[in-house]
């Protein structure tokens, strides 16, 4: 039986390129359709009738949402380079502190996107002591999983690195090395790997993408 696999997805998204990046370090072929969220296409509310968002995995005709679970999906179907720890304790801290970056960091950038100004300073202290706490699990490690990139790696990556392009737009230079060494050589070590930097969006186009966001969210807040 062929395999047939499609991601659909828009190129700017954090979560987006958290299934890119596992299906390329697993060397899945698949095709991607990239989703207008202005205007959803059929295909994303047949697939996604629930939430109407991307990503989803589309499996042999089967859709897989929401992704974190779509990773969990990947990696239990394609065996070969395991993203996920083999022990099931490792895998279920790998869970909580996935969980932990989805609820408590992605969760600061989407509140800092639509802050108005006074709210910003606010909102940034928060994201720093979490992001704290995330550095203080990676000390001593390469990476969150070891000697090699994994599941805490794809994850928290793609919302950390996003965080700090966002904030940028809006002035803040969010990742110091002074402040978090260990984080910011974590993200170089990454950037090294090609699949990686191959997910990551031209800087120059990824900021004003965030800009326009960032303009439409504050101005739709007021």
């Amino acid at each position: 039986m062929v395999e047939e696999a499609k991601l659909l997805g828009t190129w700017a998204s954090a979560l987006n390129a958290r299934i890119q990046i596992a299906l390329k370090l697993k060397g899945i072929r698949y095709e991607y359709i990239e989703e207008d969220l202005s205007n959803k296409s059929a295909l994303l509310l047949k697939y996604n009738p629930v939430h109407k968002k991307i990503p989803v995995f589309v499996h042999n005709g089967k859709p897989v949402a929401e992704s974190l679970v779509i990773l969990e999906y990947i990696d239990e179907t394609w065996k070969d380079h395991p993203i996920l720890p083999k022990h099931p304790y490792d895998r279920a801290i790998a869970r909580f502190w996935a969980k932990f970056v989805d609820e408590k960091i992605l969760q600061s950038a989407m509140k800092a996107r639509s802050s108005k100004d006074e709210e910003l300073p606010g909102i940034i202290e928060e994201a720093g002591e979490q992001m704290k706490i995330l550095e203080n699990e990676l000390k001593g490690k390469e990476f969150f999983g070891g000697e090699t990139i994994g599941y805490l790696d794809i994850v928290a990556f793609s919302v950390v690195y996003w965080l700090q392009v966002q904030l940028h737009v809006l002035g803040v230079k969010f990742l110091a090395e002074e402040k978090f060494p260990v984080v910011c050589k974590w993200i170089g070590r990454l950037l090294d790997i090609d699949v990686v930097k191959s997910c990551v969006p031209p800087r120059e186009k990824h900021l004003a993408f965030f800009k326009t966001v960032t303009e439409d969210a504050r101005a739709a807040s007021k």
